[in-house]
């Protein structure tokens, strides 16, 4: 099995490691100073009680790499557009797209019947590239739950969490997204297969796309933004725009509001990845978080006044920050909210 890991940063190196382990072919795609680290000294992983070092394929050239049975995509959802030509070589006539990133994907219309089957999201994916460059029938969906750093160059720390559950856009248990389950479980990570992925999509973005730019906002921790009142209030205003949209197109949430914000709370004193990236200096991940979930409220027919006072703010910061640039403007700009059916 051949697996091509296209941007291995924490994510995707942690993910390369495991895959290696489990006796995968498999190579990553990165650069600078942590390309040339695991060029030199292979892939460092530390995790609770272990301290391993794997030697897989790394390069910046995909084209080096030849056609692949699996591309995982974990480069942040704003940098897809922009890379897939760099990805085309590693596609071949049966090779899968695995979305590892944050947010809603590209192919998220693609095998919903429905008024929407087809439909694509300009925010997320402008002017069509990934569902052109790569087409929607490639896609298998991942969502990403645990948490890793890269502590120094070609060093990945481990921190919690080892699900990555994984999807069929029609929902069918297929042989290619049933062996790469398997092959993730055989490198320790758990990667169940399930029906219905866009309601685990919408559950773990439901925390991000409030939790994030309140974050990069105010500069707090998921326990201060869950226990002060005013904004806990905020983010569950934009949680209940959300789950209004989501469920108009046929999602089910397992929990509600109210513990899916007692959660977050509970992880305590934990910076969102927004407000890291925003301390850092690294490009701000808006438009997968946030705008698409405007973008989708206004295609359904869903007002979303406070998504989009957060939204203004947000996207102001972080263009002062110069972090950020706005999509296309007929996605980006505000249209007139509508009523709430």
């Amino acid at each position: 099995m051949k697996i091509c890991i296209f941007g291995s940063g924490a994510i995707g190196a942690f993910m390369g490691v495991r895959l290696h382990q489990a006796g995968a072919e498999v190579s990553l795609v990165a650069r600078g100073a942590h390309l040339a680290a695991m060029r030199e000294r292979g892939v460092r992983l530390l995790a609770q009680d272990e301290d391993t070092v794997v030697r897989p394929r790394c390069t910046d050239n995909a084209a080096e790499l030849g056609p692949q049975d699996y591309v995982i995509i974990a480069l942040k959802a704003h940098s897809v557009p922009a890379a897939v030509p760099s990805i085309q070589p590693l596609l071949g006539p049966d090779t899968a797209v695995v979305t590892a990133v944050n947010g809603i994907p590209y192919w998220y219309f693609h095998k919903t019947g429905g008024a929407f089957e087809g439909r694509r999201l300009e925010t997320i994916d402008p002017g069509g590239a990934q569902w052109d460059g790569f087409g929607p029938e490639r896609a298998i969906g991942c969502v990403v739950y645990p948490a890793t750093e890269v502590v120094e160059p070609g060093v990945i720390q481990h921190i919690y969490g080892d699900k990555f559950p994984l999807g069929e856009p029609d929902g069918s248990t297929s042989a290619r997204v049933s062996a790469l389950s398997e092959a993730m479980a055989a490198g320790g990570l758990r990667a169940p297969v399930l029906e219905r992925i866009r309601d685990e999509i919408w559950l773990k973005l439901w925390g991000n796309l409030c939790f994030n730019p309140i974050s990069a906002l105010t500069h707090a921790t998921l326990e201060v933004i869950c226990a002060d009142p005013g904004t806990r209030a905020v983010a569950k205003a934009m949680m209940l725009e959300a789950q209004a949209i989501a469920e108009r197109i046929g999602v089910r949430f397992r929990v509600d509001v109210e513990r899916r914000i007692n959660g977050a709370g509970a992880v305590g004193a934990h910076k969102t990845s927004m407000l890291q990236d925003l301390e850092r200096g690294r490009p701000m991940e808006i438009d997968a978080l946030l705008s698409v979930v405007q973008e989708m409220g206004r295609l359904v027919g869903v007002a979303t006044p406070s998504i989009d006072v957060v939204l203004a703010l947000v996207r102001q910061r972080g263009e002062v920050a110069g972090l950020y640039t706005r999509p296309h403007p007929a996605a980006a700009e505000p249209t007139p909210a509508v009523a709430a059916q």
